[in-house]
């Protein structure tokens, strides 16, 4: 389980003792500046709030860690809102959410509003240039997700399997599927893991509330399971977003084949426009799900507007904020339990296999055309690993390599 526990005693959080305003202030300043997607955002919060301001130690920064990526949703901005919630209550949660997501949220939705201008040549090179953006980052997160959760051969036999079954059959059942077996196999082949039993959090609510904000979810899912074909159209974008949102295990880059499923499939949104959104999300700080503003935007053509993007930003976020608002109260027993670790280590490996069937389709197929896509999209990934630039400056890179290829001719 991911999240190293400290060997040195925990220390008491207390009550919660900020206000929302300290908070909002605090996830403001890391909305505006934490380039580099889901794991880079983690780095982030360790040193804001356990070494600089010392709201968390090490223990319980741990502990929340886990948690979030045990869970389905974005694991940044889940412990974000629970970082939030653990120092100023349910204002601080909704403060820290709020402020971290906004900046990202905004420069999206004027990416959206503004991307009828990007019809002609010139354009159409830009939106090229963030496809191959995408193929960069998304093989880095392959690779870096490769490394962690599939280190010995059961867990990367896992990994390829699921690959292989999405890559014949990309229906969203199936994507469901790898992952279900995942949690299967996990405590059969999966090496045992093992957590430490910490405090118990400083939370103003126990497991009743825990138990209706897990019950909110899944009704919600349900509904968005069974009642989405009759809703009007914003409704039926909810549901999907939602959708999207509560099944997606990994957060971050694993999103991808989810969202793609969820608006190109139906034809809401184009897969060139889908791409494009998705590379220019990588030039935006805060979470990579604000990406849902961007395509609310765009449904069917720019019909979603202002209220289709804030619709669509907030289905995809409420299902992990609710799941792991109350998942709190019941994390202090299930972190202990061997099993638990198991079952995540599968899952784990499913979803690589599931973001590696993804770096194939939609994002090769879409943006790698000839031998030079092939060269810029090698030289941005060669940067983010190697060289470990910035994502702002590949995407850079990229585009203005698109560009050059329209002025050059080549």
């Amino acid at each position: 389980m991911s999240g190293a526990f400290s060997t040195s005693p925990p220390a008491s959080l207390g009550p919660a003792r900020g206000t929302p305003w300290e908070v909002g202030a605090a996830f403001l300043k890391l909305g505006l500046t934490s380039f580099g997607g889901p794991i880079a955002h983690l780095g982030y919060f360790h040193r804001e709030f356990v070494v600089r301001r010392h709201w968390l130690d090490e223990e319980h920064f741990g502990q929340l860690l886990a948690l979030c990526q045990f869970l389905p949703g974005p694991a940044s901005s889940q412990l974000g809102f629970s970082i939030g919630l653990l120092r100023a209550g349910w204002p601080g949660a909704i403060a820290a959410f709020i402020a971290f997501t906004l900046p990202s949220a905004l420069l999206l939705f004027a990416f959206g509003a503004l991307s009828h201008f990007l019809g002609g040549p010139l354009g159409q090179s830009i939106v090229h240039g963030l496809k191959l953006v995408a193929v960069a980052v998304v093989a880095q997160g392959v690779l870096a997700m490769a490394r962690n959760l599939t280190p010995d051969r059961p867990r990367a036999l896992m990994a390829a399997v699921a690959a292989s079954l999405i890559a014949i059959s990309s229906s969203s059942v199936m994507q469901l599927a790898v992952v279900a077996g995942g949690a299967v196999l996990g405590p059969l082949l999966c090496k045992p893991v093992t957590s430490r039993q910490g405090e118990t959090f400083p939370l103003r609510y126990g497991r009743r509330t825990g138990l209706v904000l897990i019950g909110t979810y899944a009704a919600l899912l349900l509904l968005a399971l069974i009642v989405a074909p009759s809703l009007p159209p914003l409704g039926r974008v909810a549901a999907a977003f939602y959708r999207t949102g509560a099944l997606v295990f990994g957060g971050g880059h694993v999103v991808l084949p989810l969202l793609k499923q969820a608006v190109v499939t139906p034809g809401w949104v184009s897969n060139d426009t889908f791409l494009a959104g998705y590379g220019a999300a990588q030039a935006v700080p805060g979470p990579l799900f604000t990406l849902a503003a961007f395509l609310g935007e765009q449904y069917q053509g720019g019909q979603g507007g202002a209220l289709g993007a804030l619709i669509s930003l907030l289905a995809i976020f409420l299902p992990g904020l609710l799941v792991v608002s109350g998942g709190l109260p019941f994390w202090r027993e299930l972190a202990s339990r061997d099993q638990a670790a198991r079952i995540l280590a599968g899952v784990n490996a499913a979803v690589v296999g599931l973001l590696a069937a993804a770096l194939y389709d939609p994002v090769w197929v879409s943006a790698v055309h000839d031998g030079k896509d092939f060269a810029i999209a090698l030289v941005a990934f060669t940067l983010l690993v190697a060289a470990r630039w910035s994502a702002l400056s590949v995407v850079m890179w990229c585009v203005i390599a698109s560009i050059a290829r329209l002025f050059v001719g080549i």
